[in-house]
C-alpha cells in the first residue's frame, strides 16, 4: 500500500474532505495530539521500566499515521509530497 492509498483510505474512513469544516479539523488535530501523547506515554514507560514495548509503540505510531494522513487530505496535500518538502527543510537545517 502506498502512502497515497493509505491517506485515501483513512480519509474515507474518517469522512474527511479537502474542505473539512471547523469541527472535523478540530477532531483530527486533537486526535493527532492525543495519539502523539500515547506515543510519549509508551516511551515514558520504556524509560521508567527499562524495557521496550515495541508492539505498543508500533500500535500508537499507526494511530499517529492515521490522523496525520487524514490531516494531509484535509489540507489538500499529497503525503509523499509533504514528506519530500519536510526532508528538504530538515536537510537545510542540517547544513547550517
Amino acid at each position: 500500500m502506498t502512502m497515497e492509498e493509505y491517506a485515501d483510505w483513512a480519509a474515507s474512513a474518517a469522512r474527511v474532505t479537502t474542505d473539512p469544516g471547523e469541527s472535523k479539523l478540530s477532531y483530527l488535530g486533537l486526535g493527532l495530539s492525543a495519539e502523539a501523547g500515547e506515543v510519549a506515554d509508551v516511551i515514558k514507560k520504556w524509560l521508567r521500566d527499562g524495557k521496550p514495548d515495541r508492539a505498543a509503540l508500533t500500535d500508537e505510531l499507526g494511530d499517529v499515521a492515521y490522523y496525520w494522513a487524514c490531516l494531509c487530505v484535509a489540507a489538500g496535500q499529497n503525503p509523499a509530497d509533504l514528506l519530500a518538502q519536510s526532508r528538504k527543510k530538515i536537510e537545510g537545517r542540517l547544513r547550517r
